[in-house]
């Protein structure tokens, strides 16, 4: 029926989910969109439930949505037992708990048909529209969408999104996250197997192409290492399961002379070049440092960490209360103006976090999830290759990353396991027939 729960959470989760990722550059308007839908994604499960029904998700889907946010969880409720600051832990266990009924939203979102194609078709269009915008910062040197909401912001509050010296000190394309959120790259990254299978379902070859380029010279301009190692192994898988082995290696070989090229004229991208450089040139651990950005120091107190608290870690977002008595290296600052926030790598945000524990919790979940991937039939792979190479890249471990238990990076990420899980284990078209009620 037209004003059943059922009916109504199916017509508006595809729209939570697209508003909730092109919110993103307003993060604190984002998040309350995040937890309006959370709220309206409990309610409606809950009326169903007392009804007797459960229609909006396969009872595969809505396990392994449930798994995988278990999986992120459970490993910040255990490190709050005796974290650093225990209030602040379990305040923040207590609000990770949002994530679960919007993780089913997101799910319900990606369930038919009908509401997958509209919502990875939003999720690719917001990528080519953050593309081209981006491509017109590099020409003009400002971002039309990023000024666009800086002068709301300046309308409504009486100042901007950012200050002037947070502008000034921006040394990479930042696009429309903006010069005091540089993590574009990054994201853009994780977003782009939207745009780059939407590109080769409409248009073919020709189309992939085209998008993978607009998106790989914004992604070298954007000057994050990390995120030139995602897009490597999104453009690697893309065009293997697209065009074939060859063509895959012919992208990364083309996508490769585009970064030297580029590395050459820009100077940002150039000196970030030199810098990776310097791990051969100068050898030892102070190039390697150099050429990590002072990461192997961050990581060698997360070490320390680690064998501190082995079991359940520090406490999830402790790792910046824990450093000080950690950083044993001359110098207290070695990120920016002040001690390291997190790890900047999965297993040692995990390891240092949450402990042994929450890794074996982390790797649970992945296996269910490579489980599912497993043994699910050739149709379920197919629609469901974006969101997994999305999720793959995100969390790829050999790699630098964002911290998993910030707000953004974390919703971020769930956000993309709950597509993965939800478009792998989707009503298939028979079940979507049978089921009049839902969606419409």
């Amino acid at each position: 029926m037209p004003g059943s729960p059922a009916s109504r959470a199916g017509r508006w989760a595809p729209w939570w989910v697209i508003a909730f990722v092109a919110l993103w550059p307003l993060p604190g308007v984002a998040e309350s969109v995040l937890v309006l839908g959370a709220l309206y994604a409990a309610v409606c499960m809950v009326q169903l439930r007392l009804q007797g029904k459960q229609r909006l998700l396969s009872a595969p889907a809505w396990a392994l949505t449930s798994i995988l946010f278990l999986g992120y969880w459970l490993p910040q409720a255990f490190s709050a037992f005796d974290a650093i600051d225990p209030a602040t832990a379990w305040r923040k266990a207590a609000a990770g708990l949002r994530y679960l009924p919007f993780m089913w939203l997101v799910a319900i979102a990606v369930a038919t048909p009908q509401r997958r194609r509209l919502t990875l078709g939003g999720l690719a269009l917001i990528t080519a529209a953050w593309t081209l915008d981006a491509l017109g910062q590099a020409v003009s040197g400002s971002s039309a969408l990023f000024w666009s909401l800086d002068q709301l912001k300046w309308a409504v509050s009486g100042h901007g999104l950012c200050t002037a010296q947070e502008a000034a000190a921006a040394d990479r394309l930042s696009g429309v996250l903006g010069p005091c959120n540089l993590k574009f790259g990054q994201v853009l990254a994780s977003l782009s197997p939207f745009l780059l299978f939407a590109a080769a379902r409409r248009g073919g070859v020709w189309a992939w192409g085209l998008a993978a380029v607009l998106v790989g010279v914004v992604l070298v301009l954007a000057g994050s290492r990390a995120a030139w190692l995602s897009y490597a192994l999104v453009l690697v898988f893309s065009a293997r399961w697209l065009l074939g082995t060859r063509a895959a290696l012919a992208s990364l070989a083309l996508g490769a002379v585009i970064a030297v090229g580029l590395g050459v004229g820009v100077p940002q991208v150039r000196e970030r070049l030199a810098r990776t450089a310097m791990a051969w040139q100068q050898g030892g651990s102070e190039g390697l440092n150099q050429a990590l950005s002072g990461r192997s120091r961050i990581w060698a107190a997360a070490g320390c960490m680690i064998a501190a608290h082995p079991v359940n870690g520090v406490g999830a977002r402790g790792f910046r209360d824990a450093y000080p008595a950690c950083n044993h290296a001359a110098g207290a600052d070695v990120w920016g103006e002040g001690p390291a926030l997190h790890a900047h790598q999965i297993v040692l945000e995990i390891l240092a976090e949450t402990g042994v524990l929450g890794l074996l919790l982390w790797l649970a979940a992945a296996a269910q999830a490579w489980r599912a991937w497993r043994f699910a039939e050739l149709p379920a792979r197919e629609r469901a290759r974006p969101a997994m190479l999305a999720l793959a890249v995100t969390v790829f471990p050999l790699n630098t990353h964002l911290a998993f238990y910030s707000t953004f990076w974390g919703g971020l990420t769930l956000l993309l396991a709950a597509l993965y899980a939800g478009s792998l284990l989707a009503r298939d078209e028979a079940q979507t027939a049978s089921v009049s009620t839902v969606g419409r």
